[in-house]
This record gives structure tokens, C-alpha cells and sequence, in this order.
């Protein structure tokens, strides 16, 4: 497989058959070569692949040649849709190698008919909202066409729709064999096109809900693979925290109560005797959220007061009870999968109340419709490890920020992998000529008043040099909330359109900037990574502070209160080496091609005054710094004009 692999990528190989135009990247091939030798080895390899790399057919390649049933596992379901609707298609047509592909999402994204029944009774209900019953006639009739049931395929229905969670399924919910539609089911019609697939497309909330399953028995994606590749690997560590962790949120509660009642009146039962109960269980819940709001955002367990503690136990028995009363009235599957929910919700209840608090951290925590009870554990390593060696199948991980200044080692420890074979591929992009690295002079530290308006002032230069054409990424909501009137105050007037997070989803708002060319764009979270804007429409990317985790963030506490239990570093050992991967990140969204250009700004000067500033400076691209705000101005001119001049690349582009 290593020489077809390596003749593919060939100047006279059949992807340049394929693409007029095609050009041979070393590094492309350099990462084929080790993915295909996985592959035949078998053996674990974790790949950072610079930006232009072109990591996608040099993982995509090798597994279709392969012959193995392959998992491709990717950060976002965006990316799953391009993988599957797009890249994998292609290049199975130019290798002339069909395979049987697969797309795979979680169950919340395909369409239940039971429940899209039991939605359309309660529409007759007092309360349902008025935009959710014209909504759900839509669905209605789609439902009536459709032939995956992947709700992706209504473009107008949002995911934040109430209705979306009213018709699909969860893996409480799903009646299983005993529902009546167990025969045309789409989850589990997708399910079954991919255990009989040779490629499967899923992403890593999938793939790591399922492995966290498969520790219980119950696991169904993962039997059978041989090899499992995970694109934007980076986030495969926080993610998997989550899923071997534990939750009770008081949502659960009405979620039972509002499926019980449905399926008492569609078995023609009487509810009106648990309505009472339902109202009495929901009173206590809502007391003791409103114990907890008063509080800090997040309680430690230990913190809590005895009178929260014993609520949640009386919580836990009376909903036990409340399941008895249910199950008393035999009303069928649908009303059975209640009971079932509640004595689930019931047990957690119970076991996080019982869980030692030795192997990880729990706490409490007001939420919007009640509260949430969590527990984190300090360390994942080992049970990831653990689980992805029992199904023996080789897993190889990549992305373009899995590396420090070429040492894998705090990634790989992370995920348990430390034997893994690694690899540091270099962006092809010449950094020395397309960017410039501004680290303003004189700035104030970070957490002092006047940082905000100093970060804006400092930008502000640039952003006239180029009529906008920027990013401002910020490290927190409240800093990006300070920006937007630090920005407004220093423009009254601006001679740039303005976008800021919040205002529409995020692919609406990179559309918009890039349909109007000048825009300047605020914005913090999603926007650090996987956003990808080629060209003239961004030349600045400007990063307020350096990216280090909200300290009271509950994941990061568990884990760095594992690191300190094991003496252990916690700033060394994980906050400052995550900083220094998000800021990667967040640089990385500039220079996307070999056409662009533009001007990285970081404002925080603890980048140059503090010791560890070393570690972020070594870890970013080979680009020039500059100091001095005109000089940065000027390479943007120079490159805005010649990028527009006739006969320029850019311009003939236009």
C-alpha cells in the first residue's frame, strides 16, 4: 500500500489526472506515508499537520486504500458533511477505489417518528407555542419525503428550535424494539449503513459517547473497525473528560414529566393523578435551584449546605416513588420507557450523592430550568487508553496545534498515548514573506482598567492601513463586550462594516464578512478555530490576551487539582502548554493559502516580559515581529496595493 499511496500523490499520479492544476506538496505526501505505515502496522500515530498541508487527502487517501473499515472522526458535523458529501466522493472517483461510505451523527440529529406523533398530539395541548406548531407542520410534511430522516436537511429549522428535542430521541427515550416504528427507523437505518459501510463518518462526540458506552457493554460504532482517524484531535481530550464523567440536570424532570403525560393520553390513560405528583417534584427542584442562585456560579460539593444535600436525597425517593405510581398504570411501551427514565434519573441522583470524591471533582451549579449536578474526574488517560485498546482497531490523530515547539508529549499524555509514533509537518506557507507579527510596545498589564481601550488604540492603526479586514479575538464574552465600546468610542464613525458574535450563527456571520470584503469582526469561543476565511476579506487577526482557561471552569479545576494530588505542576503540566495550542490556533486562522497576508497582533505584553512567554513565541510560525505600529501599517499597504495591482495573482483572481 506505501508505493500506491506515494505514486497517488505523484506528479503523474491520479489526483493530478484528477485536478487541473495540481501541485505536489512534500508535506501532503510526507503525512501519507506515515498514516499508510500506520495503517499496515498498526500501530497508534499522532500527526500535526501545519496549516496548507492539505491533511485531509493525506489521511483520506491512505484509508481508502487501505482495504480496512475505517472510522473518520472529525471535530464538527460541518466538517463530517464536507468530508462525506464532498472530499470523499471525489477522490473515490480519482483513485478509481469505490468504497461503501457511511454518515454517522448522533441520534439528537435524526428524526423519531414516535416522538414527531406524540409532538403532534400535544399540539392540541394549551401552551404549545404558536411558532413551534407552524414549525412542526413543516416537519410534518418533510417527514413524509424524506429518506434519511438527518434533520440537517431542514435549513430552517434552527438548532436551538424547542422543537428539535420534542422529535428526536435520546438513549433514555428510544423505546427500541418495542416502538412501533423500530422497523423504519432512521437512527437506527443510519446505524446499519454503517456497520455494513468500509468508511464511516462520524465526529467525536459520537465516537467518544460511544466508547464511554462500550465500557458498560453497550457500545454499537466501534466493533468491527480496524482503524479509527480523529481530524482536529485537539479537541478529543476535553471532549472525552465529558463523556466519562457524570450529570443530573433538573431539565430531566420536566422531559419526563412532558413524555409521561403524552403517552398516557395517547394510550387513552388518565393522567390526572401523577399531574399533582409532577407538580410537587418540580416545586422541590425549583427550590433548590433557587438555594443555589444565590451562589457562586459553581459550588463545590463540600460547600454545599447539609438542608441542599438531604433535598437532593428526598428528590431522588420521591421521583423513585413517582416511578411506582407510574408503572402502576401499564400503559404500554412509551409509558414503560418513562419509568424506566425515572428510576435512571432517580439512581444518578443516588450515586452522585454516594461518589467519593478521591478520583475526581463534584459540584453544583444553577442553571437555566433548575440546576446541574456534576462530576468530573481528575484524569481520563488511562480509561481512554484503555477502552481504545480493548476494540483493537489503530487509531491515528490529527491536527494542525497537537504539538509545543515539536514535543507532543503533554497531547499524548492527555489522551494515554505516549507510546504513539509522532510527527510535526510544517505549513508549506513562507510566514517570512506573508506576515508580520506585531507586539505592540508599552502595553498596560492585562487585568488593569484601561487595558481594553489600550488593545483597541493599538489596533487602531492597522485597521485604517486596511480598511478593516480583521479579527478581533477575544479570550472572554466580557472582554469582548469591553472591546465592542472601546472600538465604537475610538470609531464613532467607522469606515469598516462591524459584525460581532452573538448577532447571527456563526456561518451566517463568515459568510457576511466574507461577502463584504472590509469587515472587522468581534468575536471570542468558536471563532479561535476552524474557521477558514482565504484572501483579501481578512488581513489582521488581532488576539486580546493570551488564551489561558477561565480558572473556574470545572473541567480545568478537576484536572488541575488531579495534577496537584500527584505533585504535579498544574501551570506548567496543563494550563500554560493549553494556552500556548489555543493561541496556535487563533493565529492559525490568518494565513490560509499561499495567496494571503496580514498582520498577527497580540496585545498581551506578558508575551515578552514574563519567562514563559518563550513557550508562545517558540511555538508559533517562523514570522518576522515587528514593534512599531507603522511599520506594521505599511506591510499592509504594500501588500493590500500589490495584492490589487493588474497582472497580481489576487487581482486576476477577481
Amino acid at each position: 500500500m506505501l508505493n500506491d499511496v506515494a505514486e497517488c500523490f505523484a506528479p503523474s499520479g491520479p489526483l493530478a489526472h484528477a485536478w487541473p492544476g495540481y501541485r505536489v506538496r512534500p508535506e501532503q505526501s510526507a503525512m501519507a506515508a506515515a498514516v499508510a505505515r500506520a495503517l499496515a502496522l498498526a500501530e497508534p500515530l499522532i500527526v500535526e499537520a501545519g496549516t496548507g498541508t492539505g491533511k485531509t487527502f493525506a489521511y483520506l487517501v491512505p484509508a481508502l486504500l487501505s482495504g480496512r473499515r475505517v472510522i473518520l472522526s472529525t471535530g464538527t458535523r460541518t466538517l463530517q458533511d464536507q468530508l462525506y458529501h464532498r472530499d470523499l466522493p471525489l477522490l473515490a472517483r480519482a483513485l478509481g477505489s469505490p468504497a461503501q461510505v457511511a454518515l454517522l451523527k448522533g441520534r439528537a440529529n435524526y428524526l423519531c417518528r414516535h416522538r414527531l406523533e406524540l409532538a403532534t398530539r400535544e399540539r392540541a395541548l394549551p401552551g404549545f407555542e404558536r411558532a413551534t406548531a407552524r414549525a412542526l407542520v413543516r416537519v410534518e410534511r418533510w417527514a413524509a419525503s424524506t429518506k434519511t430522516g438527518d434533520l440537517a436537511e431542514l435549513a430552517d429549522l434552527p438548532e436551538r428550535s424547542p422543537l428539535w428535542p420534542r422529535i428526536t430521541s435520546t438513549r433514555d427515550n428510544c423505546l427500541g424494539a418495542e416502538c412501533a416504528h423500530a422497523h423504519h427507523c432512521h437512527v437506527l437505518e443510519a446505524r446499519r449503513a454503517a456497520q455494513a459501510a468500509d468508511v464511516v463518518v462520524v465526529n467525536h462526540h459520537l465516537l467518544l459517547a460511544d466508547l464511554a458506552l462500550k465500557e458498560e457493554g453497550f457500545g454499537d460504532l466501534l466493533p468491527g473497525a480496524d482503524a479509527v482517524i480523529l481530524d482536529e484531535a485537539h479537541q478529543v481530550p476535553e471532549i472525552a473528560t465529558q463523556f466519562f464523567g457524570r450529570a443530573w440536570h433538573a431539565r430531566q424532570l420536566d422531559a419526563i414529566r412532558r413524555d409521561a403525560l403524552a403517552e398516557l393520553g395517547a394510550a387513552g390513560a388518565d393522567a390526572a393523578p401523577l399531574i399533582q405528583e409532577f407538580d410537587r417534584l418540580e416545586a422541590r427542584a425549583a427550590e433548590l435551584g433557587r438555594d443555589l442562585a444565590g451562589r457562586a456560579p459553581r459550588v463545590d460539593w463540600s460547600q454545599l449546605p447539609a438542608g441542599f444535600l438531604d433535598g437532593i436525597e428526598d428528590l431522588g425517593a420521591d421521583l423513585g416513588a413517582l416511578a411506582t405510581e407510574l408503572e402502576a398504570l401499564g400503559a404500554g411501551a412509551g409509558v414503560a420507557n418513562c419509568v424506566r427514565r425515572a428510576r435512571a434519573s432517580a439512581a444518578a441522583l443516588a450515586e452522585l450523592v454516594a461518589t467519593e470524591d478521591t478520583n475526581g471533582l463534584r459540584w453544583a451549579e444553577a442553571a437555566h430550568g433548575g440546576f446541574a449536578l456534576q462530576f468530573t474526574p481528575f484524569e481520563v488517560a488511562a480509561r481512554l487508553r484503555a477502552a481504545v485498546d480493548d476494540g483493537g482497531a489503530t487509531w491515528i490523530f490529527t491536527s494542525a496545534t497537537l504539538a509545543i515547539a515539536g514535543d507532543f508529549s503533554h497531547f499524548a499524555a492527555r489522551i494515554g498515548f505516549e507510546d504513539a509514533r509522532t510527527l510535526a509537518i510544517a505549513s508549506p506557507f513562507d510566514f517570512r514573506e506573508q506576515a508580520r507579527l506585531f507586539l505592540p510596545p508599552g502595553m498596560p498589564e492585562p487585568a488593569s482598567p484601561g487595558y481594553p481601550a489600550a488593545f483597541i488604540d493599538a489596533c487602531a492603526p492597522l485597521l485604517e492601513a486596511s480598511g478593516g479586514r480583521a479579527f478581533l479575538l477575544y479570550t472572554s464574552h466580557r472582554a469582548l463586550a469591553e472591546g465592542i465600546l472601546c472600538l465604537k468610542r475610538r470609531f464613532p464613525a467607522p469606515p469598516f462594516p462591524l459584525l460581532v458574535q452573538g448577532e447571527a450563527p456563526r456561518e451566517a456571520l463568515l459568510a457576511r464578512f466574507r461577502e463584504l470584503g472590509n469587515a472587522v469582526l468581534l468575536a471570542t469561543g468558536s471563532f479561535w478555530e476552524g474557521v477558514d476565511v482565504k484572501g483579501e476579506a481578512l488581513a489582521i487577526v488581532a488576539i486580546d490576551k493570551l488564551p489561558f482557561a477561565a480558572p473556574d471552569d470545572p473541567l480545568l479545576a478537576a484536572r488541575l487539582e488531579g495534577i496537584r494530588r500527584r505533585g504535579g505542576n498544574p501551570f506548567t503540566e496543563h494550563q500554560l502548554p493549553q494556552a500556548v495550542l489555543a493561541l496556535k490556533q487563533g493565529v492559525g486562522r490568518l494565513i490560509r493559502d499561499v495567496e494571503d497576508f496580514g498582520v498577527i497582533v497580540i496585545g498581551d505584553p506578558r508575551i515578552t516580559r514574563k519567562s514563559y512567554g518563550r513557550a508562545f513565541l517558540e511555538a508559533l510560525p517562523p514570522i518576522p515581529v515587528v514593534t512599531v505600529a507603522a511599520d506594521a501599517a505599511r506591510f499592509l499597504v504594500e501588500r493590500l496595493h500589490g495584492a490589487a495591482a493588474p497582472g497580481s495573482a489576487a487581482a486576476r483572481a477577481h
